[in-house]
Formats: structure tokens, C-alpha cells, sequence
């Protein structure tokens, strides 16, 4: 069991997924107009998505046509249930085809930046310019809006690109409003959700903070104790600090310094975080046994099952001494409680939350008493990462910790390409230490998603320093811009600022003689290079 999701007291939005690559977008977008949302697929009963008693219904866009054998549909009672609903593309197209109206394969195509014509603004489009550009993806067209709709937009080959029933709650449009190239695509979709469906904008992060503060107090009693791994990362530190102030001094926080942070962070974590929350800090000094378990080994997917199997034998035991005297009572309360900082997409990417278990590695530990049995307390499920940082900055969270960027599990042992030694870890964290450091200088670390830094150990590369020659090692810097790291593009810093990070490294780390930098977007190549 987890803690109830904050939601009771907001109206809730369902974004009904037909296998678009930006169903968690428009959530987010949805949330940004301040109002609750959540993913659910196609599939799902009708029935069962109006059990959830939602103020409103998002169609998303899909790859499928709506005539195509096998494709996504949707139930057209979901039309006559009374509940607003919105359409975007293939969304759009499907509404069109279940209230009447007429779908047709055009032969025209429209991909990429389009130019719409606004025709009549009704309530959807009210405001919002007759001409300007939106992101379109389709191959079929509306080309008869259902009866008693209005037709507000069109473009060259689009004859109906948007439509409205006010009085039914419903609209639709044949673009995508959720992605930054679409103009004013914002505006439109809280037109629907303010104005047509009548959504209040309660979701707020303040509102949120103390929802949850108060759903994982519910949770855990007066007896509860709990344990938080904290990584030095966003997630557990604003897990942790909601707990600690739902809880207090029967929160324990574990961090286990495997010896492969970067330049500082465990002295933050200690010092930091636990000056702005109070909270019990339990540091695990794990660094040789980590360097031992690595000795000669320079596979990375090798590398990854190794620290991660330390990890949980590290944290096992201390979990073991921390939670030793919180056995479940005579009366059958546990008092034993697991956070984790899982987030909204962990849930939706493992399948809508089914099985907690799989979002996370932590969860089904050995080491344990036997009698002793623990919960999962999750305050982040319902949350996007943007929402995790904003809910951080409420808590008072330090700048460092709240917009830290997204750092890997396995640390710098991932991005050291070769064998992990304490030699290497120290040049690579001199390295990416100048880095980081001319970034925040810069003033770009909010424009920067992350900025790893990778040592190319197993390369020598030949040099000319001062008179004589060198054969120092490459390093690789890979800025990428991102909003969810499912796809990224490589960040275009200004020469400036790479001419400064490139001159220090080399005249400040001795065995570093070269650095590069990785223009490749995300697909083809990952973030990290391991």
C-alpha cells in the first residue's frame, strides 16, 4: 500500500492514451493550467473511466488511422456520458467520426509547423490570433463537423482543423496545443478546461506539500518509524522532507557513500540537507568496499549490476539496524515504512501502478527480521518531475539539492569508460567539478538538463603542454536540453563558455590533455554514454 494519492478535493482530468509519444505532456500541460490529471489507456472500460468521476476527458493524438485494421477506438457512450471532452488529432478524429461527423483519407498530408486560419473563434479559439502556426501530425482529415458543432479553424487541406459544442462540453482540434512549437497551444487547452469544462485551477504545489504531508501522516500513525535512501538527487530529498515533516524524528535517512559522487555532493547531503530539514542522517562510508567489488572490471552493464548489488546489501543491513526495534505490534500495525521517491511517469511506465513492487529496486529487501514487515510510502507518485521541484522549492529545500541536475545511480562509474579506480574517479571528478562550475557561472544551469562529463580512461591521447609532449587521457562533454529525458537534443553552449571549461580542464588536471564535446541528440544516442 502506498499514501492515497492528493487528490480528493481537485477535479480530475483523465488523458486517455492512444499510443502517443506526448500522453505524459499533455498530463503536465493539463496540470499547468492547475488541474489534476492522469494517464489511462485506450483500453480501459468506458464504465470504468467514469467510475473515477472525472470533470473532464482528453483524447491524445496516435500513430494509427482511424480507419486502419486494429486501431485504437473508443466507446462511444464515453460521447453521452454527460462528461466534456476534448480531442487532439487522432483524438480529434475519432470524436468526429463517434458524434456523426466524417473522417476522410484526402490524400493530403500535413507534418510539421502549419499555418491555421482561425475562421470563428467560439470559446475555444476565443482570443487566439485568426492566423498563426501550430505542430500538425496526420495523414486523414475532418471533413464534416458532427451535427450542432461549430467549425472554428481550417488550414489549406484541412477543412474542419477544429470544432465546439459548448453546451455538450465538447471541442476538439486537429493539432497538437501540448508541444512548444504550437502557438498559443497553452491558452486553447485551458480555454476548454477553464471556460467549456468548467475545471477549477486547484492543483498548486502549496496544496500539494500539505496534502501529502497529511496523507503519509494518516499512513504511518503515531508508532510508524520509516527509512529513506537518499542519493543525493531531487526525488528522495523531497520524498524524505515531506515524510520528515509529516513524521519527524521517526524518519531515518540512509545515504551510502559509495565513493563514486561527484566533487562535494556528499558533504552537501550532509550538510545541507539536513540543515534545512532537521531530519536523522545515517552517512554509510562504503567506498573501498565498492572500489573492491570493481577491481579489473570495465563492461558497463557489468559495472551497473555490481553497484547496484552493493548498494542493496549496503542499505539492507543499515535498514536492518535502523528499523531493528519497529516489529510489527500486538495489535497488527505495521510500524515499519519504506519511502521511496517514485514518481508519476515510474507509475505510468510500469503499467498504471498495478505492482509497486517493479517501479523501483528497493522495495523487496532481504536482511530482515523475519516478523518484520514494512510498507511503501510513496509521497511523489502522482507527481512530474517539475512538479518534485517546485514542491521542493516549498519546503525550503536548498537551490543545490531542488534543481540539482539528474545524476545516474552508478555515479561516475558509468561515466568512466574502462576500469573504476580511485585515480581515475579523481581526475574525472576534477573534471566535471571546472565544468559545473563554469556552467552555474554562466548563469545557464536551469537551460541545461544535465551536463555529464565522461572520461575516455582506456584512450591515450597525444598532446604538447609547455616544451614537452603528453599522452594524457580525452574528456567528453555532453550538454544536453531536455523536459523528460525520453528524448533530449545536444545544448548549443556558446563557444565562450566551452573555450573556458576546455582551457582549465587541461591546465588545471594534469592527466587531461583534450576535450571534446558530443553533438548527438537523443535517439539516436542515449544521455549517458554507458
Amino acid at each position: 500500500m502506498t499514501a492515497a494519492p492528493p487528490v480528493a478535493e481537485h477535479d480530475l482530468v483523465l488523458v486517455v492514451d492512444f499510443g502517443a509519444q506526448y500522453a505524459q505532456l499533455i498530463a503536465r500541460r493539463v496540470r499547468e493550467a492547475k488541474v489534476y490529471s492522469e494517464i489511462v489507456p485506450h483500453h480501459v472500460p468506458v464504465a470504468e473511466m467514469l467510475a473515477r468521476k472525472p470533470k473532464a476527458i482528453v483524447l491524445s493524438g496516435g500513430p494509427s488511422s482511424v480507419y486502419e485494421e486494429g486501431a485504437p477506438a473508443i466507446d462511444p457512450a464515453i460521447f453521452e456520458a454527460g462528461v466534456p471532452v476534448f480531442g487532439m488529432c487522432y483524438g480529434f478524429q475519432l470524436m468526429a467520426l463517434g458524434l456523426g461527423g466524417e473522417v476522410s483519407a484526402t490524400g493530403a498530408r500535413e507534418y510539421g509547423r502549419t499555418p491555421v486560419t482561425v475562421t470563428a473563434e467560439g470559446t475555444l479559439l476565443s482570443g487566439i490570433p485568426a492566423a498563426h502556426s501550430v505542430w500538425m501530425s496526420h495523414g486523414d482529415s475532418v471533413t464534416a463537423a458532427p451535427q450542432g458543432f461549430d467549425v472554428l479553424a481550417s488550414t489549406t487541406v484541412t477543412p474542419v482543423a477544429a470544432f465546439e459544442n459548448v453546451e455538450r462540453g465538447m471541442a476538439g482540434v486537429q493539432w497538437h496545443p501540448e508541444v512548444m512549437h504550437t502557438e498559443h497551444g497553452q491558452q486553447v487547452l485551458e480555454h476548454f478546461l477553464h471556460d467549456i469544462a468548467g475545471c477549477r485551477p486547484t492543483w498548486t504545489m502549496v496544496n500539494i506539500a500539505e496534502e501529502q504531508i497529511e496523507a503519509i501522516r494518516a499512513q504511518i500513525g503515531d508508532r510508524g518509524k520509516a527509512i529513506c535512501g537518499l542519493s543525493g538527487g531531487v526525488d528522495s530529498a523531497v520524498a524524505a522532507a515531506i515524510v520528515q515533516r509529516a513524521i519527524g524524528d521517526r524518519l531515518t535517512c540512509v545515504y551510502v557513500d559509495h565513493g563514486l559522487m561527484r566533487k562535494g555532493e556528499t558533504e552537501q547531503v550532509e550538510r545541507d540537507f539536513v540543515a534545512a530539514t532537521g531530519v536523522d542522517l545515517k552517512v554509510v562510508d562504503a567506498e573501498k568496499r565498492f572500489l573492491d567489488a570493481l577491481v579489473g572490471v570495465s563492461d558497463p552493464e557489468e559495472k551497473r549490476k555490481i553497484i547496484g548489488r552493493e548498494f542493496i546489501r549496503v542499505f539492507e543491513a543499515a535498514e536492518a539496524e535502523v528499523l531493528a526495534d519497529a516489529v510489527t505490534g500486538a495489535d497488527g500495525d505495521k510500524v515499519a515504512f519504506l519511502v521511496q521517491g517514485t514518481l508519476y511517469p515510474d507509475v505510468v511506465e510500469s503499467g498504471g501502478g498495478a505492482g509497486a513492487s517493479n517501479i523501483k529496486s528497493h522495495h523487496n529487501v532481504g536482511g530482515l527480521p523475519d516478523d518484520l514487515e514494512f510498507e511503501l510510502v510513496e509521497p511523489l507518485r502522482t507527481l512530474f518531475k517539475d512538479e518534485v521541484r517546485m514542491v521542493g522549492e516549498q519546503l525550503g529545500l536548498p537551490a543545490e539539492i531542488v534543481h540539482r541536475q539528474p545524476f545516474p545511480g552508478p555515479g561516475l562509474g558509468i561515466r568512466i569508460i574502462g576500469e573504476v579506480t580511485r585515480d581515475r574517479l579523481d581526475i574525472l571528478r576534477e573534471a566535471d567539478a571546472i565544468a559545473r562550475e563554469e556552467l552555474t557561472r554562466a548563469g545557464l544551469d536551469r537551460d541545461i538538463w544535465q551536463m555529464p562529463v565522461v572520461l575516455l580512461a582506456d584512450v591515450r591521447s597525444v598532446g604538447v603542454q609547455g616544451d614537452g609532449r603528453t599522452y594524457g587521457h580525452p574528456v567528453v562533454l555532453r550538454p544536453v536540453t531536455s523536459e523528460d529525458a525520453m528524448t533530449a537534443d545536444w545544448a548549443r553552449l556558446p563557444y565562450e563558455l566551452m573555450e573556458r571549461i576546455s582551457t582549465r580542464i587541461t591546465n588545471e588536471v594534469s592527466e587531461i590533455n583534450r576535450v571534446t564535446v558530443d553533438i548527438t541528440s537523443k535517439p539516436p544516442g542515449t544521455i549517458e554514454w554507458e
